[in-house]
């Protein structure tokens, strides 16, 4: 078997703007065959790094060595084309999996000229780009923004089965542990290496921290014993040895390195919100040919988390300015509580003024903030809890990175006491530390949610159910989360495919025959096709109710093993042993929970 070829190796590698140090003598080779993710917290360099690799932007010191004739080319945030240049300039026409790829891009006419494209459109365009150039190395920063869910589905496949080399910064978790073999994490300006998914990383590096600072533990002990040495009146430690007192300066350095998990920390207070959230009736939108909504009528419940999913441009941002009355409906009314308080996080984000200081920025809405336990903390104090330090409190907005900005959007929003969150595409910039938190907040948020996002992990983790715009006015309510939906929807899809191939079109008779013979793999808004479902036997009942015993008792192990890991008292091996059980848990919840909706539509 032949030795995998070298495509690329960093040496030596330091950056910095100013007294800011990113990174500092890192070093990083990448092989024929890896799929590298790039792990990091908003602002500590990721795409300084990439466009570095890329030659886009220079290094302090180090150097970056390709292989010879190597192929790579270099998806960024915010692609720019040629002045003038169409869809069709833009694309290899001549790769024979052109038309495939565009059309699943949503790109269909070579005829428009770049100008005319929105953000969006033109990330995808840049996407098509550098798939139909087909590199042997290539370099993606987010790549999944501004994809929908059914695009990012395909992306996964595509690049889990090309033989493409990668090296990927993006927040999507499942995308990671799925396309990736191999995890680079930055921080505190040094490179931690795992090879293996995303998962594995997660394990691993939880291990790193712990013996990080079990390190640091025998460092202060130590540490105790030469202090009191050092303390001592100088003429009875004067003959002692010099090089006794520099390793005493190294120990107190060493014994200062405790790994500090900083997260951002979410602990606003929500706003009361009454019984009464929003009612539509009939509601009917449409923008020429081109329906949004058609007859809607919904009753949103108290304490309610809906996803919102569906392909780009049906309609779903459109949806949210419905509800907040951004928009006026053309038929129907939206009837909000009077309690309700909205907190809308949108898509295009807020236009800060760049010559402003963060503080500023916060200052402006207020100067004190409640928090959920009856404290009130500063301005200043508000935004350490979304990890900007003094000194960027006071730096200006516009050296703020992408990620920054959206983290300082956030605590905008949140810091107004809404009871009614509206998200959307909320994940998009952020880092997995400000994600993970942002969950977990969610989760036990006293008020309602609505979130459209393409990532999955994040709708799995968040929403109880889901609206699927299916596009001409058609939304389906789906009890479950993205996976759930995924699953039953491939099945269901599967299903169909079979019968119509197994049915001639010659033969009404049969083909009526065995679309009554069988019901969807999993019952939902869809209702089965059979006219007249048979009742539950004996048997049935019986299972129905020890069913219906078992789920709670699964959902309290579950939340007690979820409490249990985010504790940060389990060392490597029970989170191991801990993340297993987890699992087998929610393999018998989903088991059960599918049961019991296919006997609960007979009941």
């Amino acid at each position: 078997m032949a030795a995998l070829q070298s495509f690329l190796q960093i040496e030596g590698l330091t950056k910095s703007f100013g007294d800011l140090v990113l990174f500092e003598n890192i070093s990083l080779g990448i092989s024929e065959g890896d799929r590298i993710g790039l792990i990091a917290k908003n602002g500590s360099g990721k795409t300084t790094l990439l466009n570095i690799i890329a030659g886009i932007e220079g290094m302090d010191e180090g150097s970056i060595v390709w292989r010879n004739d190597l192929r790579h080319d270099y998806l960024s945030q915010d692609p720019q084309f040629p002045e003038g240049a169409t869809v069709g300039d833009i694309c290899n026409q001549e790769t024979p999996e052109l038309t495939r790829i565009l059309t699943k891009l949503k790109i269909t006419d070579m005829s428009q000229p770049v100008s005319q494209m929105s953000g969006g459109q033109r990330k995808r365009l840049a996407l098509a780009r550098v798939l139909t150039d087909n590199p042997q190395f290539l370099i993606l920063d987010e790549p999944t923004n501004h994809l929908d869910l059914e695009m990012v589905e395909w992306l996964e496949d595509y690049l889990s089965h090309t033989r493409m080399t990668l090296l990927m910064v993006t927040h999507d978790r499942y995308f990671l542990d799925r396309v990736c073999n191999r995890i680079v994490e930055l921080s505190d300006r040094t490179l931690y290496t795992y090879k293996g998914n995303y998962a594995y990383y997660l394990e691993k590096r939880q291990e790193r921290i712990d013996a990080q600072n079990a390190l640091v533990e025998r460092a202060n002990n130590l540490l105790r014993t030469e202090l009191d040495w050092m303390r001592r009146q100088p003429q009875a430690r004067g003959h002692k040895s010099r090089s006794r007192i520099e390793a005493f300066y190294e120990l107190e350095q060493r014994a200062k390195r405790r790994h500090e998990q900083m997260a951002v920390r979410l602990q606003m207070r929500s706003s009361y919100i009454g019984n009464k959230i929003y009612e539509a009736r009939n509601v009917r939108k449409s923008f020429g040919d081109k329906v949004i909504l058609r007859d809607y009528t919904y009753t949103f419940a108290r304490y309610e988390k809906l996803g919102i999913v569906g392909p780009n441009g049906v309609g779903k941002s459109t949806f949210l300015k419905l509800l907040l009355g951004q928009l006026q409906p053309d038929g129907g009314t939206i009837d909000v509580g009077e309690t309700v308080r909205f907190g809308y996080y949108s898509q295009e984000g807020l236009r800060f003024d760049d010559s402003k200081k963060v503080i500023d920025i916060v200052r402006d809405i207020a100067e004190y903030v409640q928090m959920s336990d009856g404290s009130r903390l500063s301005a200043t104090q508000f935004l350490q809890n979304f990890l900007f330090s003094p000194e960027k409190q006071y730096s200006y907005v516009y050296k703020l990175s992408g990620g920054e900005k959206r983290r300082l959007y956030l605590c905008t929003v949140l810091m107004r006491s809404p009871n009614f969150l509206v998200l959307d595409e909320p994940t998009n910039d952020l880092d997995i530390v400000t994600l993970n938190v942002l969950e977990e907040y969610l989760q036990t948020f006293g008020g309602c949610v609505i979130v459209v996002s393409h990532d999955r992990y994040f709708m799995d983790k968040v929403v109880d159910h889901l609206l699927v715009f299916k596009g001409d006015g058609e939304l389906k309510d789906y009890p479950g989360n993205y996976s759930d939906y995924r699953e039953w929807k491939q099945l269901t899809d599967e299903e169909e495919a079979a019968k119509n191939a197994a049915k001639p079109s010659s033969s009404p008779a049969r083909s009526a025959s065995s679309a009554s013979a069988s019901s969807p793999a999993k019952p939902s808004s869809v209702k089965p096709r059979t006219e007249k479902a048979p009742k539950l036997s004996f048997k049935e009942k019986q299972e129905l109710a020890d069913i219906e015993q078992r789920l709670p008792r699964l959902e309290a192990e579950k939340a007690e093993l979820e409490a249990l890991m985010s504790s940060g008292t389990l060392s490597g091996p029970e989170i191991v042993e801990k993340g297993r059980r987890m699992q087998e848990i929610i393999d018998q919840l989903d088991e059960a929970e599918m049961r019991w909706l296919e006997l609960s539509e007979k009941a």
